[in-house]
């Protein structure tokens, strides 16, 4: 903003290089001594630490500003090191070699007539003045350069320049030294530079090569004392020593004339310590290493990457009121809540302003001290600080058991308090990777026991979440805008629709959906005892159902009843259900094994509920709910679905045992000889294949037609196993259950436990890796039969043999480094996606545009939808119309 208060756009920024007079000018001191503090502690005039280069220390002023340190004192300031000798920056390696390979050794000017340096900077200020880049006239000219033998001015013959990586130029296989490069260097003219991609007000080219280094100031580097008394300096200290000590080695001896050898040995060991100081990832060299053998943390280091100053302290950084711990399920909880151990509650604050209206609720709650605990032992909320301004200066008091009472006595409009946490607080909570909007909501908190947070099972899917060791983070929000976005927008039961496909994305899982479909399945009619227990877990019940007699004069409640219980009273809806493996196309009431789903007003009909009606991502009934009855309808739905599923399951008992899986003689014989035919098939086809009486496939070869053929083959012989024992495996069988339902699992699982787990494929293909002309020397060469190539004819159940283990691991192994890969490309994908896209916005008259008003989309999505208000992707949703219609006649 400027002072007139418009808005103005950079229109760019330009880098430049220090030359040494700047750094000398720059400069608050010279630093001569490699050593930092005496033997007093105090650091040492011209050393490292000199406080004319800023202070850390609290209490001392700094020499050159006079400021104290601290936030808003002294910022420190620069010192330099004058080198002995000259040595390469190596950040400006390839522009010294582009400047070498272009210009001549004798003259300095570029190695071409005047007239092509002439068409050059035509072009060059054309491009300039139409803004474009220039960067490709540079490389117009080396590849121009390459075949010119001598200077077009002095006649001096061009010598070829090669790089030794990472800092060592040769001209003609001769080594140039870094005082040489400098000299050349020197030579180029100004009005050459701008066909090299220098700025003449922004760069000289000897000045790539160093002969001052600028010391950064205290600030940047501070020291820390240990527990032991001892000081560690920072790595950036401990390369400047390495510096400074090589640097005054190599001054003495070419004072005292040593020999040349000598002087070029410390010359490079300078050029290292300065090339490991500026980057310490420099490939070619061995990087800096501390005594522990800890790579040092230099100046690119710093900056670079995910743990750099950009990503880690300016892109997202630390904050205070978060909390971090392992999560825990809690089916009592509502969607909308979060159960936050007391520990944390107590650390945890938010500000209340003092005010007319509450001072008298706020001096009660400093009274109450930082740890108030009442005879009971519950919970109760105190005050951690006041906070009070006085002449311009915030002071944060710190509520003890001593001074409480004298605070509260002292408290007054406009102070603040910083109290506890207590129940109904909105707090965002939030579980890494955040993939998407959902991976971050707004939750209210319920203060619980123990040391772990605690949600609805319901709330796992937006999160990806799981309960063997996840952890999760809570943020308290601390200002009223905040607290009231939260509310608002954030909370779960905003978010129970999803913006990738329009359905919900929490919903009933795994246990909620078996209780349930137990509940629901076949005309369950459930005990009254058992009744009133499964019915007194839902709060504020739409209905009670009906109670019937039976002929033995016992009381019992249909299931469908108990689960119409929770069902708006309005609400119309049918749909198949998963469990329905002949679902009608057009009515449910067709439905040949009645498991399709028909309520009305209100009543489950017919039909069974599975993960079709009330699972995360697929559930109708749900979706319907909240669109008809709004985020809040919703959420009561999903809490008393959630604990009915809880509360049914608990009261029919579920579980399984290995013996689920065990099917009939008769079975595993037939499963046996389906295995038996399908291999000999296989050897038919390998036999014709080695006959030459196998058809190839239209462009396929012999050999791909065979792998097609066998692959065929195998996955038949699976199918078939699994198809017979599932025929075994009927609906009294728990994991049948939750694989027909939608809770967990499928009947493959359940076909490679009891029937055959089938061919084993890496990159989609059988397995041939291995031997010379074998898989493994368990097989002749040549055999390219079914278990040879890694067909598993064995169930889980029945247990795999040593070859069949080996293979199935194989296929196993690629699965695992495949979504090891998967992970690390996604996630990286998805960091470039949003930086790219992260100042898109729908503006107000519907087009989507970047942060220049540029048009991207003349309207969002190119249909103008939004996924979460549309029926599943779909502006309407004509069904459902047609069906109101047709009643409403």
């Amino acid at each position: 903003m400027t002072e007139t208060g418009i808005t103005k756009k950079i229109g760019r920024i330009e880098f430049a290089v220090l030359s040494p007079s700047e750094i000398r000018k720059m400069s608050a001191t010279k630093v001569i001594t490699a050593d930092t503090y005496d033997d007093d502690g105090f650091p040492i005039p011209m050393g490292l630490m000199d406080p004319r280069l800023g202070v850390i220390e609290p209490g001392l002023r700094c020499k050159t500003c006079g400021l104290r340190a601290g936030k808003d004192g002294c910022p420190g300031h620069f010192g330099h090191i004058d080198l002995a000798m000259p040595v390469i920056h190596v950040g400006f390696v390839k522009e010294i070699r582009d400047c070498l390979r272009t210009t001549c050794r004798g003259c300095g000017r570029i190695l071409l007539p005047d007239d092509r340096l002439e068409y050059y900077r035509k072009l060059r200020e054309e491009y300039v003045r139409e803004g474009k880049d220039t960067s490709f006239i540079l490389k117009a000219i080396i590849n121009e350069v390459k075949d010119v033998e001598k200077c077009p001015r002095c006649g001096r013959e061009v010598g070829k320049i090669e790089l030794d990586k990472p800092t060592t130029f040769r001209e003609n296989g001769k080594k140039l030294t870094p005082a040489e490069v400098r000299e050349w260097l020197e030579k180029i003219p100004d009005e050459d530079l701008p066909l090299l991609d220098i700025e003449r007000k922004a760069a000289r080219p000897e000045w790539f090569v160093l002969t001052v280094l600028p010391v950064p100031p205290v600030t940047v580097r501070p020291s820390v004392t240990l527990e032991t008394g001892e000081r560690s300096e920072d790595d950036l200290t401990h390369k400047l020593v390495d510096v400074i000590r090589i640097n005054q080695r190599l001054q003495e001896n070419r004072d005292a004339g040593a020999p040349q050898l000598i002087v070029e040995d410390l010359w490079e060991l300078l050029q290292y310590h300065v090339t490991t100081y500026l980057d310490n990832q420099t490939s070619g060299i061995p990087p800096a290493r501390h005594r522990s053998g800890r790579p040092l943390k230099t100046l690119a280091q710093r900056l670079k990457g995910k743990e750099g100053r950009f990503r880690s302290n300016l892109s997202g950084k630390r904050v205070n009121f978060s909390a971090r711990t392992v999560i825990s399920p809690d089916p009592n909880l509502s969607i909308n809540e979060v159960g936050v151990p007391i520990d944390m509650a107590r650390e945890l604050t938010v500000p209340v302003k003092v005010t007319e209206h509450n001072i008298e609720w706020c001096r009660m709650m400093v009274r109450r001290g930082p740890n108030p605990v009442t005879e009971r032992g519950e919970y109760i909320p105190g005050v951690n600080y006041v906070i009070r301004e006085r002449g311009g200066i915030r002071q944060r008091i710190k509520v003890t058991e001593k001074n409480k009472d004298e605070l509260a006595e002292k408290l007054e409009e406009g102070m603040i308090i910083e109290r506890q946490l207590m129940d109904g607080d909105i707090v965002l909570f939030n579980r890494q990777p955040s993939l998407h909007r959902m991976s971050m909501m707004g939750h209210k908190v319920r203060i619980v026991p123990y040391k772990t947070f605690r949600f609805n099972l319901a709330v796992c899917p937006p999160y990806n979440a799981d309960f063997d060791g996840d952890e999760m983070n809570l943020h308290v929000l601390q200002g009223e805008e905040a607290r009231a976005e939260a509310e608002i927008l954030l909370k779960v039961q905003e978010h129970i629709l999803s913006p990738r496909f329009g359905g919900p994305i929490i919903g009933a899982i795994h246990d909620h959906i078996s209780g349930c479909f137990l509940l629901t399945y076949g005309d369950r009619k459930v005990p009254l005892s058992d009744a009133v227990r499964i019915l007194s877990s839902i709060p504020d019940k739409e209905r009670f159902p009906k109670v019937h007699t039976d002929k033995d004069g016992k009381k019992f409640v249909y299931g469908k009843d108990i689960f119409s219980s929770i069902l708006p009273k309005d609400l119309n809806i049918s749909f198949p259900a998963k469990v329905c493996s002949h679902p009608p196309l057009d009515d449910p009431r067709k439905c040949p094994t009645k498991t399709c789903v028909i309520i009305e007003n209100g009543e489950l009909k017919q039909g069974v509920i599975d993960e079709n009606a009330i699972g995360a991502f697929k559930g109708m009934i749900i979706d319907r709910i909240v669109r008809e009855k709004g985020p809040e309808g919703g959420r009561k739905f999903i809490d008393r679905v959630t604990r009915l599923g809880i509360a049914a399951i608990s009261t029919f008992g579920f579980t399984i045992g290995v013996d689920e899986e065990d099917i009939p003689v008769e079975a595993q014989r037939k499963i046996e000889e389906g295995i038996e035919k399908a291999k000999e098939k296989i050897n038919q086809l390998v036999e014709a294949y080695r006959r030459g009486e196998l058809e190839a496939l239209p462009g396929r070869s012999l050999e791909e037609t065979l792998e097609m053929e066998i692959m065929r083959v195998t996955g038949r012989a699976r199918d078939m196993a699994g198809e017979i024992a599932s025929k075994y495996l009927g609906m009294n069988n728990s994991s049948v259950i939750m694989a027909r339902s939608g809770a967990r699992g499928s009947m493959l699982n359940l076909s490679q436990m009891a029937g055959c787990i089938g061919q084993q494929a890496v990159r989609g293909e059988r397995i041939h890796r291995g031997y010379r002309g074998r898989t493994l020397p368990h097989f002749k060469k040549g055999d390219i039969g079914a278990e040879a190539k890694g067909f598993v004819s064995s169930s889980y159940k029945k247990g795999l043999t040593p070859t069949e283990y080996f293979f199935h691991s194989m296929g196993g192994r690629e699965g695992l480094v495949d979504t090891a890969v998967r992970t690390s490309r996604s996630g990286y994908m998805q960091r470039r996606l949003i930086n790219a896209l992260e100042n898109l916005k729908v503006d107000e008259d519907l087009t989507v545009r970047d942060t220049d008003g540029v048009i991207i989309q003349f309207v969002y999505g190119e249909d103008g939808i939004d996924p979460t208000r549309s029926a599943r992707g779909k502006a309407i949703d004509l069904d459902k119309i047609v069906t109101d219609l047709k009643k409403g006649g």
